[in-house]
């Protein structure tokens, strides 16, 4: 049967951002990022390269979860957290990346250990890379 592509949340059509990087800084400005653990954030990366202009994509979960090594559990899981942060929608088999609106925002989780929470927390604005991104959260899963 042919999948037919429709707009999941026609209100929620992702734009380029006015700021030059293909994905949205409000991602890690926001602190998007901070909720997300590996594999979702791996999801997201994914699903922002293969999506179409309105943010559209239709790959099967068995092919995802074998380009991004992940169990069909484990990208169920990432799939339900990106979810749950409102960055995407998903109707089997139809997943469609949302925007950041402006009023959106999550708070940073809670440090994992007393020594986390002494580090002092870097914030800026200059853009990071995905490698940085996996990096930080490699660094905060050994605290």
């Amino acid at each position: 049967m042919k999948t037919v592509k429709r707009v999941l949340r026609p209100e929620r059509v992702r734009l380029v951002p006015e700021q030059f990087s293909w994905i949205d800084q409000a991602l890690v400005q926001r602190h998007f990022i901070d909720r997300c653990d590996t594999r979702a954030a791996a999801l997201y990366l994914f699903l922002v390269t293969v999506a179409d202009a309105q943010g559209l994509s239709y790959y099967a979960s068995a092919t995802i979860a074998g380009r991004l090594h992940l169990s069909v559990d484990e990208l169920g899981a990432a799939r339900d957290q990106l979810m749950a942060l409102d960055l995407i929608a998903y109707q089997a088999p139809l997943y469609q990346v949302l925007s950041l609106s402006a009023g959106q925002r999550v708070l940073p989780r809670a440090p994992r250990s007393p020594a986390a929470s002494l580090a002092p927390r870097q914030t800026s604005a200059v853009p990071v890379s995905l490698a940085q991104l996996f990096e930080m959260e490699r660094r905060h899963a050994r605290l």
